[in-house]
């Protein structure tokens, strides 16, 4: 099979199911993506709003429709011409309701003797498997019903032979000990980074590799599956392993990994397409930034990797502490509590996600140097743990490798970004939210290697799981370029209404900022969760009421003070134009850079969503196939609040990737002269060419475009945009007198 041409990003879940989907079939293939990229649809936890929590690999999520609203939906797509690239979880299973995981009722009910005790991930050296599931009550509210244990609305297995009548007593004879859900570093089985509710699998044991993908691989052989996205394979024993044996059983799909890549790292040396897009986000959000002015906003924040190490400390010794302890067991050469400060030590001063030894060993190496000068007294621990943790076949090696990436994410992407508020648009999974800005220059070498490695990598702006949507981001880049004007507004807000942490009150007024107008109660979420994430004034495991309260009352008073949201409003309106221009600017270069592009739903036109599950709001189709039928009778609307005019950009530029893709086979910069060079990137990719403006305001403070121009190659082109035709040298004021952007295609071959 060949790689999608583009695909378009569908949350398929219980109130937007297989029919659901199935409806929109004729929309996508209006809009021009020749594959539905949906997440996962083997049966999750009832009431899963993602499917990310598989409890059945053998059958279709009944929620979703079952298996006949499944083939409805393959049938749907076959008429349209698209294909399906399918979300799998290989890492883990949703245990929050063991009555609806069989496997793990299996191994609760019997413990290591049971059928699936391989399945999990489980430590049976340090006792029983500890479920941190009890309330903060002293005595446990436990009871026997219908010969299973209660607590409250959780049930449990009774293992055979040890049925009672005192549910204390009969407790104490399981498999499993029950607990405080403070308790969680008592845990004894991996889970899927902290959440206790996802138990890791062990997919390096064959059978449960095989019995967990059968049914998956069984639609693939079908020809149901054109592509496979594997979620979190850095959480995985062996990911390159893994990785291979996939490939070899579907051999003809196109695979891509959620692989987090940080700036400079490479994709492992796997038999895979490429990534899911992380990579392509930061370039493309990049450079719309101007670096001067990042630097100004975010001046007023700690260093980023003194927070970024001090989250991976904390989530490392908090958060995981059950994982390291695990880690510690297999110490017994150091006593404990040196061997889980410098296990800890290494694995905070860890810069990339994690290794995949042998490769990865100077990263390794790396940052066990970095912890030896932070704590020099750990220097002979370090020095003792160095050549296990380099050692591929050791065990302490493989576990600290599937440490390090939950180390990360929860250290960095949940927490660090959450404190460094100065300039959110950085503040996204594998973002560098210091260094976020990306010259024209730095963009087109990404592009050559890109083209040249990973030509069908995926591409993205928006996801399921970016904390702001592309148009929030591409809004909030406008502040770079009025830092002074910026500061000195948030100064005054700050003042007006009082927060007693000031990096929550500079996320919450740019969250405002960047998706007004926005509803009080979704305002409320978002920041009751970005707060809790930053985890210093409230957190989850200990929420501060008076803040959380005083949080809520700002919140308010922007809504119901006049002043207040005048204010927000007047400043918003004078840098949304600027948005809009860097929004179709990001767009149409995310769209026609080197890679795959991926649409997520509703992106199509204006989407100010924030961080999930704002991002899974439903999605309003019709007014968007009003609008695409309106730009196919010929309308060319202007750039305004419909975002009818990023449905244009994105619909013609899908178009052209799905009907010329002779025209999308290498990627050459195309020189801009003049005055305002710049503010334009331009390029061509073999017979489209691209031109978009950057740095909106300071373009418009220097008079525009003057005399600048832009080189085409040779041949006349017509701006698939406006219809109007360009050859040669063209003025940059009149290309794009229209519309900030240009997709100018060759005549047809």
């Amino acid at each position: 099979m060949a790689a999608p041409r583009a695909t378009y990003r569908v949350q398929v879940r219980p109130d937007f199911d297989f029919d659901a989907t199935a409806g929109i079939a004729d929309y996508l293939a209006a809009l021009g993506v020749t594959h539905l990229y949906s997440a996962p649809q083997l049966a999750a936890t009832p009431g899963s709003a993602h499917g990310y929590d598989v409890v059945d690999h053998s059958r279709t999520n009944p929620e979703l429709g079952g298996e006949e609203g499944r083939l409805r939906l393959l049938a749907a797509l076959r008429r349209n011409g698209l294909g399906l690239v399918l979300d799998i979880v290989p890492n883990h299973m949703g245990v929050a309701r063991p009555e609806v995981n069989a496997a793990w009722w299996d191994l609760l009910r019997l413990g290591r003797d049971a059928e699936h005790a391989g399945w999990f991930d489980v430590d049976w050296s340090a006792g029983k498997l500890v479920l941190p599931v009890l309330g903060d009550e002293d005595t446990p509210a436990l009871s026997i019903v219908d010969d299973e244990l209660r607590y409250h609305e959780h049930r449990f297995p009774i293992a055979p032979g040890t049925e009672g009548d005192d549910p204390a007593a009969v407790h104490a004879r399981q498999h499993y000990r029950l607990v405080s859900w403070r308790d969680d570093e008592l845990l004894t089985y991996r889970r899927f980074f902290a959440v206790t509710e996802l138990a890791a699998l062990r997919v390096e044991d064959p059978a449960v590799r095989d019995a967990t993908h059968a049914e998956i691989l069984r639609w693939y052989r079908a020809g149901d599956l054109d592509g496979i996205r594997v979620d979190h394979p850095d959480g995985l024993r062996d990911p390159g392993g893994y990785l291979n044996w996939l490939a070899r059983s579907a051999p003809d799909a196109w695979l891509i990994v959620e692989k987090i890549l940080t700036a400079g790292e490479r994709l492992p040396a796997w038999p895979v397409a490429g990534t899911t897009g992380y990579d392509a986000l930061r370039e493309a959000t990049g450079l719309f930034v101007d670096p001067r002015g990042a630097a100004a906003l975010t001046a007023v924040d700690e260093p980023f990797d003194d927070l970024a190490y001090a989250g991976r400390r904390q989530a490392v010794t908090e958060l995981l502490g059950a994982e390291l302890a695990r880690l510690v067991r297999l110490v017994p050469e150091l006593d404990a509590p040196t061997a889980r400060d410098a296990l800890a030590e290494i694995a905070a001063n860890f810069g990339v996600y994690r290794s995949y030894l042998p490769a990865g060993l100077e990263q390794l190496t790396a940052a066990a140097t970095a912890a030896g000068l932070r704590r020099p007294e750990l220097s002979g621990a370090l020095a003792a743990l160095l050549p296990r943790l380099s050692d591929p076949a050791d065990e302490l090696a493989a576990r600290f490798q599937q440490l390090t990436g939950a180390v990360v994410a929860k250290g960095v992407e949940d927490t660090a970004d959450y404190r460094y508020t100065g300039f959110l648009v950085g503040d996204e999974v594998g973002g560098t939210p210091d260094e976020v800005s990306r010259t024209v220059a730095e963009f087109h070498t990404g592009c050559r290697s890109r083209q040249a490695d990973q030509p069908t990598s995926m591409t993205t702006l928006s996801t399921h799981d970016t904390k702001r949507s592309e148009d929030v981001r591409a809004r909030l880049a406008v502040l770079a370029e009025i830092p002074d004007e910026w500061l000195d507004l948030s100064r005054r807000l700050m003042e007006a209404v009082p927060l007693a942490d000031d990096a929550v009150a500079r996320l919450l007024w740019q969250t405002a900022v960047g998706a007004w107008p926005i509803e009080r109660e979704r305002l409320q979420a978002v920041l009751l969760k970005s707060a809790r994430e930053a985890n210093t004034a409230t957190s989850w495991r200990d929420p501060d009421a008076d803040f959380e309260a005083a949080l809520a009352a700002v919140i308010d008073r922007i809504h119901d003070d006049p002043w207040l949201h005048d204010t927000l409003a007047r400043f918003a309106d004078r840098i949304t134009p600027y948005g809009w221009s860097n929004s179709l600017g990001q767009k149409l270069v995310q769209l026609t850079m080197p890679g795959v592009p991926d649409v997520y739903q509703g992106c199509e036109l204006w989407d100010y969503s924030l961080v999930d599950p704002d991002n899974r709001r439903p999605v309003d189709f019709a007014v968007r196939r009003e609008l695409l039928a309106r730009l196919d009778d010929g309308w060319r609307p202007p750039v305004d609040a419909t975002g009818a005019a990023k449905l244009l950009v994105t619909s013609r530029a899908l178009r052209l990737r799905r009907d010329r893709p002779d025209a999308f086979s290498d990627h050459r910069p195309l020189a801009v002269r003049g005055a305002a060079a710049e503010h334009a990137v331009a390029y061509d990719r073999g017979g489209v060419a691209v031109a978009a403006t950057r740095l909106p305001v300071g373009l418009a403070d220097r008079g525009g475009w003057q005399d600048t121009v832009f080189d085409l190659p040779s041949g006349d082109h017509t701006d698939v945009l406006t219809g109007r035709t360009f050859a040669g040298a063209v003025k940059l004021v009149e290309l794009l007198e229209s519309y900030p952007v240009a997709l100018l295609a060759t005549s047809l071959r």
